[in-house]
């Protein structure tokens, strides 16, 4: 059924080149974080170092292969007898980092903010909650009588995936993250920042403006919005 031209399209307004819309569409901002070593501790490192099973330092900072990194763990996790519960109580232990609450409040009061994290739905729940609940796109365990047995991507390359989606949508997209694994998000975002990365990943991918501490972040990502 057409609509008659003589009466306004009641969605004018989002058609640009309409002679009778009321306005051009504008471009607004958005932020995307990762959340371990951006606003939390790494929680693999919180396990090892509770459990005292070194090889779990091992995280995201140190392998780019995500898949390799998580068999790995998994590995570990079942010679070792690590249950999710106990990781579970590691992870309700842990404090945001220092300054990250009063940064991803004062940011919230400037613009939308979506965690995008390579953790798991699983884990990720006590972490959210002191932040006062974000959004969060995340992954999920794979857990049998209190075994992690494996994970399921929600899909490979999420956070790039979902910088390009929010463009897709007229968002500029300002990005902030610290491993191998938020390369590629920060690379599709309209603007990228390296945030606590360590000193391989600085080097490796200087393209990124490297900062280390909130109220610059926060100033950086302002002046881009």
């Amino acid at each position: 059924m057409s609509w008659p031209d003589s009466v306004p399209h009641p969605c004018a307004c989002l058609r640009p080149n309409a002679p009778d819309s009321l306005g051009a569409l504008v471009k607004q901002s958005i932020v995307t974080l990762d959340m371990e070593g951006v606003l939390t501790p790494e929680i693999w490192i919180a396990v090892a170092e509770r459990t005292g099973i070194a090889e779990l330092r091992r995280t995201t900072r140190d392998e780019p292969d995500y898949d390799q990194l998580m068999r790995y763990r998994i590995g570990i996790l079942d010679r070792h007898g690590v249950t999710l519960s106990k990781i579970q109580e590691v992870i309700a232990s842990l404090p945001l980092l220092p300054g990250a609450l009063d940064f991803i409040n004062a940011l919230r009061q400037r613009t939308q903010v979506i965690i995008l994290s390579d953790t798991f739905e699983q884990f990720a729940q006590p972490l959210v909650r002191q932040m006062g609940w974000p959004t969060l796109f995340c992954h999920r365990l794979v857990v049998k009588d209190d075994r992690i047995a494996g994970y399921a991507l929600r899909m490979p390359d999420q956070k790039r995936h979902a910088v390009a989606a929010l463009q897709s949508l007229n968002y500029q997209v300002i990005a902030a993250g610290d491993s191998f694994n938020d390369t590629s998000m920060l690379a599709q975002a309209d603007h990228g920042f390296l945030f606590h990365a360590p000193e391989n990943i600085v080097k490796q991918f200087p393209q990124f403006p490297a900062l280390h501490d909130y109220p610059e972040l926060l100033q950086r990502i302002t002046e881009k919005l």
